[in-house]
């Protein structure tokens, strides 16, 4: 066996077989990949192997798309079959609920290119004469879908990474990962030890274990899972005489996935609550064993599926599948370079390996191999989790997005497992005072006030909830008076130090600020992508703190320290160690006064401005800044002290018509002056020039991205950020089709309604040509074409007057 790679790839399932086939294709010549025992171990020998294209994330969904187009390329180039059944597949609505989210899911597709499009019931039912059509009211067809051999496809990577000059040996399991100094790593095994540049955790059951070999605790977890295989069924014999296959389905109120298989069928099904299999590890010397099946689990789930698929009622059960398969807290893989260790890659959470393998294997492939992937993986970027993601936590939320694998989760909708990770000293007084909870990094914050705790609640629903009065009444208070919001859920990033200056000036495309000033600054890619929009405080001329998306915290954690000089600047992700509250409306200078001994008037201390000083009685970093777009300020304290400065600002507004106010609140006030939000608007899909971050760029210097960004100013956007005001009263959540004269020419990446505007808004990207103030366009919102109209100025104080007044 070799004793130096550039990359091993620990694992040999169909996400680590991809990952090697796709490095050795890009021209990574030098991979291994090392499988403890045989290729298809653990995992994907036994998975049902049915593959689609739905995902909750439209990336993901473009890559399955990708995965299921590739493989007639790699069964061609290894000579391996896939044994690929390309049936198409529909997936069934028997309520109006599931009806909206299959339209949801059709407007996606409208501008991911995926051929999915509504069949009436009674075509479902020609097509698959099975199905008891009586139970439905809509069928989503999409082509693509269908079912592969799952050992096939595993050999079929692994066989086509050979030819293209990748190595793999079985029987290797590695028993130690050491990092050496110089950043390489040693991967040991009872066969030799081989020096690689880089290590790729793709182990699958066992990628708990193979995490702790270099000190990572990922936060999977296995999950036992059935499915049960028919005798034949006498139906499908006799299509099968001519060769016609039945379609992959999926109904989602029952719960459960179907196929053919040979002349019966497959029935799958997520129970209803779930059975975390080895918690505390996966054996070793566990491989190609199948658990004992408990079909009372599952009774429900059957006796719904033979309701609605009689046949199956009849048919005699020919096998029962029980095996444990991984999963991540959100249902999707956990994929990238681990935030904290150096050339250390995770692709690991892929329950659903045979639909996002070829995927996960292409962004890997590119990350590596170019420094990021072709399109945002944001959903899977193992970066969206941090320290408080642990192992129990894992479990848990694991647990929850297992139950809830084929259950609706709203736009609203909060879930209640794994809460009340991480609070903040206010947690209590703002539940107290009837706040709904939502969670963000693992963080608790205030979505909105009710009257109330036992007023604090909400249905989920895709329409306006009973929070839109609520939340009405929050904006009013920011627009008339003041409000007053908790802001620890911020990302905080200090950098410091003599080299501080001449680093983030290469980090960051924006002008730096001078000390005591605070700038807005775009942060990209090498290749001129979105990856941060930060706000940038200059405290002293070596020292300087820049927020952003706490979400993204670790993602932007792992960009600077990836970059950071050898001496001469000192990074840390603060986030935890910086609390506050930021008050907002023509009332906030007022009660600022009222709270801190400094001149805080409006020559004093003007927009923009930043200062170490004491509010509230305790010490305080204070910032003129708005989100909003009134007057207002955001204090950043340590969190033994935000208690103190709550109270401080609660007594000292009760007669300024003080009002608490939550993130919806923040979003409705955020649309009506058209700014964009990380994760949604802004993301690595775009490039500042079509988000209008651009105009933040400092041109005359030197940046990272910076020639991307000039050949792109120089040719044009290819899109443009826009701000759309709909004729509808069911809000955008985002991910809809913009359509102009009946085509479909971009989409929306956030909106809701903004209140003080009284108008529903969208924003989203389209061509230039349709990016002009009172272009005619439509949005398409659960399945209703609603008129929109580009809006160039801000809805609210479009010169920006109240926030510098």
């Amino acid at each position: 066996m070799e004793t130096h790679a550039r990359v091993v790839i620990i694992g040999g399932g169909v996400v680590g077989c991809s990952i090697l086939f796709h490095l050795a294709k890009f021209g990574w010549k030098d991979v291994i990949l090392l499988e403890r025992d045989e290729l298809t171990s653990g995992s994907s020998w036994h998975a049902a192997g049915q593959i689609h294209t739905i995902s909750s994330d439209p990336n993901i969904s473009r890559l399955q798309g990708y995965t299921i187009n590739l493989y007639k390329e790699i069964e061609e180039t290894s000579g391996q079959s896939v044994g690929m059944h390309n049936t198409g597949g529909f997936y069934l609505a028997s309520n109006e609920v599931w009806y909206d989210y299959l339209k949801r899911e059709r407007s996606k597709a409208r501008y991911m290119g995926l051929d999915q499009e509504f069949i009436s019931v009674e075509e479902a039912a020609r097509r698959h004469p099975l199905i008891d059509p009586k139970h439905y009211i809509a069928a989503l067809w999409d082509p693509l879908d269908g079912d592969v051999d799952p050992s096939g496809v595993c050999y079929a990577y692994a066989k086509s990474a050979r030819v293209h000059g990748a190595k793999y040996y079985t029987h290797t399991p590695v028993i130690e990962t050491r990092q050496r100094k110089d950043g390489t790593w040693d991967v040991v095994t009872e066969k030799g030890t081989i020096n690689t540049e880089h290590v790729v955790n793709a182990a699958g059951l066992w990628a708990r274990e193979a995490g702790r070999l270099a000190g990572v605790h990922l936060p999977v977890q296995p999950m036992e899972h059935h499915y049960l295989v028919t005798e034949e069924i006498p139906e499908i014999a006799e299509r099968m005489k001519t060769g016609e296959r039945l379609p992959a389905g999926i109904d989602y109120e029952a719960n459960i996935y179907f196929r053919q298989e040979r002349n019966g069928m497959l029935l799958g099904t997520y129970e209803p609550k779930s059975t975390p299999w080895k918690v505390g590890g996966t054996p070793m010397d566990f491989g190609h064993e199948l658990l004992p099946p408990d079909l009372d689990r599952i009774a429900d789930r059957l006796e719904l599926a033979f309701d609605r698929i009689p046949a199956l009622g009849r048919a005699g059960i020919k096998n029962v599948v029980n095996g444990p398969f991984t999963f991540g807290p959100d249902g999707n893989p956990m994929i990238g370079p681990v935030p904290g260790l150096t050339n250390y890659w995770a692709a690991v959470g892929v329950m659903a390996g045979f639909c996002q393998g070829g995927g996960v294997g292409k962004c890997l492939a590119e990350w590596m191999i170019e420094g990021e992937p072709e399109i945002d993986v944001w959903a899977m970027d193992i970066a969206r989790f941090g320290d408080f993601a642990t192992p129990d936590w894992g479990t848990v939320k694991s647990s929850e997005n297992y139950e809830r694998r084929f259950v609706m989760t709203f736009p609203n909708e909060t879930l209640p497992k794994g809460r009340r990770q991480k609070t903040t000293a206010l947690y209590d007084r703002l539940v107290g005072r009837g706040a709904v909870m939502g969670t963000s990094f693992g963080l608790e914050h205030a979505l909105w006030f009710a009257n109330g705790p036992e007023d604090a609640h909400e249905a989920p629903t895709f329409d306006r909830n009973r929070s839109h009065a609520y939340v009405a009444a929050e904006v009013k208070a920011v627009r008339e008076a003041v409000g007053m919001i908790e802001i620890a859920n911020f990302g905080k990033h200090e950098v410091k130090g003599p080299g501080a200056r001449a680093f983030l000036d290469r980090m960051l495309a924006g002008r730096l600020p001078k000390p005591g000033r605070v700038a807005l600054s775009p942060v990209l890619t090498h290749k001129g992508k979105l990856y941060g929009d930060l706000t940038v405080t200059c405290l002293a001329e070596d020292h300087f703190v820049l927020l952003g998306s706490g979400a993204a915290q670790e993602m932007h954690r792992r960009w600077f320290t990836r970059h950071l000089p050898d001496e001469g600047v000192a990074y840390a992700n603060i986030t935890d160690s910086l609390h506050g509250v930021a008050i907002a409306g023509p009332n906030a200078r007022k009660l600022l006064e009222r709270v801190t001994r400094d001149d805080v008037s409006a020559n004093a201390l003007k927009f923009r401005d930043v200062r170490r000083t004491f509010v509230g009685g305790v010490p305080a970093i204070l910032m003129r800044l708005s989100f909003s777009g009134e007057l207002g300020y955001e204090i950043y304290v340590a969190p033994q002290y935000q208690m103190r400065l709550w109270e401080a600002l609660e007594a000292a507004g009760a007669d300024l018509g003080l009002k608490p106010y939550g993130a919806r609140a923040l979003m409705s006030l955020r649309l009506e002056k058209g700014w964009g939000v990380w994760t949604m608007d802004f993301r690595p899909d775009y490039t500042a020039a079509e988000s209008g971050l651009d105009a933040f760029i400092d041109w005359k210097k030197d940046f990272i991205g910076k020639a991307a960004a000039e050949a792109e100013a120089k040719r044009g956007p290819k899109a443009r950020l826009v701000t759309m005001v709909i004729e509808t009263d069911r809000d955008v959540v985002g991910d809809e089709a913009i359509l102009q004269d009946g085509a479909c020419i971009g989409h929306v990446t956030s909106g809701g309604y903004a209140h003080h505007a009284g108008k529903s808004v969208a924003l989203g990207y389209v061509p230039p040509a349709a990016a002009a103030d009172g272009t005619a366009l439509q949005v398409e919102i659960n399945g209703t074409f609603c008129a929109a109209k580009v809006v160039a100025e801000p809805l609210y104080d479009a010169a920006g007057e109240r926030m510098r007044g």
